[in-house]
């Protein structure tokens, strides 16, 4: 393994003006370094597996989409059809709708952008985060950009791009319009995954009513009869639930709504298995849905109606605008829900290729759409009356109930899609600090983004129940449904343009031609939606305004906290003015403070030793940072400095994740800290050994001699992991002085130059060995006297309340309470 050398003399603000020594683990070779940077691209699959991987995607990705034949035209048409003709506009316009919308925006263009495999909404945002200096938290470091991961390029000076770039980093107002922007279209996703659960199983449920509309008040005497047993024998909370909940509910609208809120506690209880468990299952059962509605619509259009092939005409899109005005217009918050589960679809990429994902959709998927949706409208064009249950109304019965049953699964299968999305994206938005710390599971060895988060499952679940009792009908859902949708398209679109202008490079043709098509069809959708606000369109803007207020005050407080902690942190002169022993007692053991600051001596530091007369021998300042990168590998995740001269003891370990990575809750963690700082320490003594040869300049020449010097050395090396070695040579350096036995207190100057030399690394083994005690600050932020009012709720009561009910930090590092040290601080904003 190579050694790249250099000598930067940056002016870091912990260390003043002094030479900072960076050394690199870097591949040897072009070709290793080459295989490195290709890790994460996708990787070329043969025909078998690609055919194999395309059919796994079906049941992940495709849930969402494929179910939509289920509700589009009843939500179309909620008052009914006057006219044949308006079936055949309609139809034209979901034909060219999943045309220009799935298969060419999303599947082609959008997909493409995803971030190595990665998509949703902050993905976009992580990739423009690389190619910008965007992220509103500046806790990156040069060296962040050096990672195998983390991919960004330079712009000619005069380039549109490089306009572009400086345009956004020029104001702070224009970072947090884009931080808002993706903020809203993450809370929308989020309302996706509670409008999609309760509108699929609902409309999947509904088959029960169309072949046996009398079955409602037998089931309901038959449903109260088991509650008032259950809960008279036993008084559980499951009891107590059915009884007071689910038992006025079926008094009210059947028991439609009653099986879809039983299947619906049914499905989030079964999220903590993961979808994983159940996986296997998923993708049988959509290839069945799309082959059942793809054969069905094909048997529809030649027994009713072959005409209805002429929608594919867009001549009838005219004619239908024409025809029935402002209704007509209004009539596309309807159309829209052929396209629902498209931003799910990007979302969800993370599990396959694109290739397969777009073989899929190309193959399957929207053939079988079109047929579907064809075969309703040939159904419609004879049966008017019967467009309020168009999809199970157009089965033969000969299939009805095996096709009610695959549409019930498919239902539950959409939902999972949709929920996994969710869980996926306040994953993201967690590692970005735009969410409050929750419990985070993984659900999967295999599949590492896949992930479980017990507080929002549950309260999806309420939510989904809340939303289903409430609206009883699948046309107000509907409603609601579209104006999530469609706020997420837009928001979509204005963020790819600037992935097209920064990561991509396109000429501005080609901007424009995308964005302008897009703003055409999706303004389109919107302006329909808006008129159906008050007919339950409300309802996703309600909950996408809670999160955002949620996540945007709990960014602000993070932003706040870490700028306090920025101008609040302590100069290097003071800690060199304390002399060795900080000027307290130096007691056995290690002291690993935590701290948001990737550099600088953080200020709960000084706040400690000034109410504290003694700190442990060895002082290691940890930072627990997220990047804007799916993954850090785990041989480049660790940062280690030396701060001050060697007889302080005091290191610095930075610990970077990407948004992906999970901070496992186990001793792993502590036990990679001490290896990788015990590693620090080895390669710094070696570096000594060599520090007289003339490679060693402050201009960072690099020499084979080096090279061979730190390859002998890594050679006899049993630690496989490589980290970024950066020392401050702010002092002279002395040689490690021994310790009486028993005795781990450092000494005075004076007295550790009459000792005899140790190696440094037996010492910190003894600190261990002595005790590791884990020092959090607990900062209270608090909004000053003379702030406004909005400032003082957001501050004193809703950032609070956030920071008193989310996850401590103590609980995220698995802190035994023996080991833990909490000081506490406020400070004001």
């Amino acid at each position: 393994m190579a050694a790249t050398v250099e000598i930067d003399d940056h002016n870091e603000n912990d260390n003043g003006n002094m030479w900072v020594l960076d050394q690199k683990l870097d591949q040897p070779m072009d070709e290793e370094a080459g295989r490195l940077k290709n890790m994460y691209r996708e990787k070329k699959f043969s025909s078998l597996l690609l055919l194999r991987l395309a059919f796994q995607s079906l049941g992940v990705v495709y849930g969402d989409l494929g179910t939509s034949p289920l509700y589009v035209f009843y939500n179309t048409f909620p008052r009914g059809i006057g006219d044949p003709e308006e079936v055949v506009g309609a139809l034209s316009l979901i034909i060219y709708s999943l045309t220009l919308i799935p298969l060419l925006k999303y599947v082609f263009i959008v997909c493409r952008a995803n971030d190595n495999g990665q998509g949703g909404t902050f993905a976009l945002y992580s990739l423009l985060c690389r190619h910008a200096k965007i992220k509103t938290i500046p806790n990156q470091h040069r060296t962040d950009e050096e990672l195998t991961t983390y991919s960004r390029s330079t712009f000619h000076e005069q380039s549109f791009a490089a306009k572009t770039k400086r345009w956004l980093e020029s104001c702070a107002s224009r970072k947090n319009a884009l931080l808002i922007l993706v903020l809203v279209g993450t809370c929308n996703v989020i309302g996706d995954g509670i409008l999609t659960p309760s509108i699929s199983v609902l409309s999947a449920a509904g088959g029960i009513k169309v072949d046996h509309p009398n079955m409602s008040n037998s089931m309901f005497l038959l449903l109260r009869a088991v509650c008032l047993s259950i809960s008279t024998v036993l008084l559980s909370n499951l009891s107590l639930f059915i009884n007071y909940i689910v038992t006025p509910v079926a008094c009210g609208t059947g028991v439609v709504v009653v099986v879809a809120v039983i299947i619906l506690v049914g499905l989030f209880s079964m999220q903590h298995y993961g979808t994983d468990k159940v996986g296997w299952l998923f993708a049988p059962i959509v290839l069945l849905w799309f082959l059942l509605i793809g054969g069905v619509g094909l048997f529809n259009i030649w027994k009713y109606d072959k005409s209805v092939l002429k929608a594919f005409s867009p001549v009838y899109i005219y004619r239908y605008f024409k025809r029935g005005g402002k209704d007509g217009w209004t009539s596309l918050g309807g159309i829209m829900l052929s396209i629902t589960g498209t931003e799910a679809l990007f979302a969800d990429l993370a599990h396959f290729p694109l290739s397969a994902v777009q073989l899929a959709f190309t193959v399957i998927v929207f053939p079988c759409l079109l047929l579907a949706y064809c075969g309703q409208a040939a159904y419609l064009i004879n049966n008017k009356e019967h467009v309020i249950d168009a999809f199970y109304r157009s089965i033969p019965d000969g299939i009805y109930w095996p096709m009610f049953i695959v549409a019930t699964a498919a239902a539950i299968v959409a939902s999972q899609a949709t929920i996994s999305a969710t869980f996926s994206i306040i994953k993201q938005a967690l590692a970005h600090g735009c969410f409050p710390r929750v419990k985070v599971v993984h659900t999967s060895k295999k599949f590492p983004g896949q992930v479980y988060i017990p507080d929002i499952n549950w309260i999806l679940m309420l939510l989904c129940i809340a939303v289903t009792a409430g609206f009883k009908n699948k046309n107000q859902i509907g409603n609601a449904y579209g104006t999530a949708v469609v706020v997420v398209m837009l928001n979509t679109t204005l963020i790819m343009t600037l992935i097209m202008i920064l990561v991509w490079r396109c000429h501005w043709f080609w901007v424009l031609l995308f964005t302008g098509l897009s703003l055409v069809v999706e303004c389109t959708y919107f302006s329909a939606v808006l008129f159906k606000v008050d007919q339950g369109g409300w309802v996703p803007l309600v909950i996408a305004a809670a999160f955002l207020v949620i996540m945007y005050v709990w960014h602000y407080g993070t932003v706040k906290r870490y700028e306090f902690e920025m101008h609040s942190k302590v100069s290097m002169a003071w800690i060199l003015g304390l002399g060795p022993s900080l000027g307290l007692v130096r007691v056995p053991g290690i002291g690993l403070v935590y701290t948001e600051l990737a550099s600088g001596v953080p200020h709960i530091f000084s706040h400690f030793i000034t109410n504290l007369p003694a700190i442990h021998s060895v002082v290691v300042f940890v930072c627990v940072k997220y990047l804007p990168v799916y993954t850090v590998p785990e041989e480049e995740r660790f940062l280690v400095k030396r701060i001050g001269p060697k007889n302080f003891h005091m290191f610095r370990c930075v610990a970077r994740y990407g948004y992906k990575d999970l901070h496992k809750k186990d001793e792993d963690f502590e036990k990679k800290l001490f290896d990788n700082l015990f590693l620090f320490l080895r390669l710094e003594h070696m570096m000594e050994g060599c520090s007289d040869s003339d490679e060693y300049s402050l201009y960072g020449q690099r020499t084979e001699q080096s090279r061979d010097c730190l390859l002998s050395y890594n050679n006899g090396n049993t630690t496989s992991s490589s980290i970024d070695l950066t020392f401050s040579t702010v002092d002279s350096i002395a040689p490690i002085k021994s310790l009486t036995n028993g005795d781990l207190t450092v000494k005075s100057y004076g007295q550790a130059s009459s000792q005899t030399e140790v190696d440094e690394v037996e010492f910190l083994s003894h600190c261990r060995d002595a005790g590791v005690v884990h020092i959090l600050g607990n900062t209270v932020v608090r909004a000053r006297r003379d702030s406004r009012l909005y400032k003082k709720i957001a501050v004193d009561y809703i950032y609070a309340f956030l920071r008193k009910i989310c996850r401590e930090n103590s609980v995220i590092f698995n802190v035994p309470h023996e080991s833990l040290l909490n000081v506490g601080q406020i400070f004001y904003v």
